[in-house]
């Protein structure tokens, strides 16, 4: 059984693997130059780093984001849905293999192999990305790299992609169980799976450690502060490197949450249209005058390998949890 699966799963797992032997390959021959930099230039790196190291950068970030997703499509949705259209699983289950051997097998092999393949290619561009993440971390310009708590880098660092890979591709094993049709499945999958990948950072990840809140005087001269939404809300960013900023709130002289004074609405909107930076200073003078001020609630850079370990828990559960269904959907609702 698990030679005949291997031999049904290999084509696409020969692709996949290749190429990401060929981006690791890139990486390792580029990443050792980036490291001597790094030991020279130290936060600074990041106004040093070369075109073509930036376009690697952000195509490892794309790439590790992309496998997990691309193994639900092409490897989960597909590996049990296809045979139930075609009827193939009838010749498997007449030959004295059970249901859940048959099913075990395939999400065994399946698993394995994505967690392999999420994993090698995180380790790459995690081992690549060290010295620009360390130049970020340490107080280095975030404008053009991410931190590594950034929703978008999290992702595609340390161990959360084996997770995430292992979670895709049992989503798609159960939405083509379920489904029966592999290309309603493969949809369905990438959908389901991009809608997580969205919620996570904004409802569950922020809460998974403890975060840390600082309290910024609203004046000119002090943190950086953007106005959003009309005017109505404040958003300052503290220095705090390597930080993930997740909430923001207005306190007023009591120290009690309170909106922006519809005053402030009003200076930010003269006449002759968008105010100066002198205008806006005034505006953030008069606002600090009456007490107000911005808290800051933040996940510290220390956090990370203690929001990986969690979101990595959380992951495996639900893969461990769709494993279950899969199974009982198999024994009671597949004939």
């Amino acid at each position: 059984m698990i030679w005949l699966t291997w031999r049904q799963f290999r084509t696409q797992a020969a692709v996949v693997f290749a190429a990401v032997a060929a981006f690791a390959a890139t990486l390792a021959v580029t990443g050792p130059r980036l490291a001597d930099l790094h030991r020279t230039a130290g936060s600074s790196l990041v106004d040093q780093v070369s075109g073509s190291d930036r376009t690697l950068y952000y195509t490892g970030l794309l790439i590790v984001l992309a496998v997990p997703a691309v193994i639900g499509m092409f490897w989960g949705a597909p590996l049990i849905s296809r045979e139930l259209e075609t009827g193939t699983h009838y010749l498997a289950w007449n030959q004295g293999v059970t249901r859940t051997r048959w099913l075990a097998t395939k999400l065994g092999l399946g698993a394995a192999a994505s967690m392999t393949a999420a994993g090698l290619t995180s380790l790459a561009v995690s081992w690549w990305s060290s010295p620009i993440d360390r130049a970020v971390d340490g107080g280095g310009a975030t404008d053009t790299y991410f931190p590594r708590l950034d929703p978008v880098a999290f992702a595609a660092r340390g161990v959360v992609p084996l997770a995430h890979a292992a979670f895709a591709f049992v989503l798609g094993v159960a939405l083509g169980l379920v489904i029966r049709r592999t290309l309603p499945a493969m949809a369905t999958t990438f959908a389901l799976y991009a809608a997580v990948q969205i919620s996570a950072p904004l409802w569950i990840r922020p809460h998974l450690a403890a975060p840390d809140r600082t309290t910024v005087p609203i004046e000119p001269g002090g943190a950086p502060i953007s106005v959003q939404e009309g005017a109505r809300q404040i958003v300052a960013h503290p220095e705090v490197p390597g930080a993930w900023e997740t909430s923001q709130q207005t306190l007023n002289a009591a120290g009690q949450p309170a909106p922006v004074p519809s005053s402030f609405a009003g200076c930010l909107h003269t006449e002759s249209g968008p105010p100066t930076l002198q205008q806006f200073e005034g505006c953030l003078a008069d606002l600090g005058a009456l007490g107000y001020r911005q808290q800051v609630t933040y996940q510290p850079a220390g956090n990370f390998w203690a929001l990986q370990w969690a979101e990595t828990g959380i992951y495996l559960g639900l893969a461990l949890a769709l494993t279950g269904f899969c199974a009982w959907w198999i024994r009671r609702r597949v004939t």
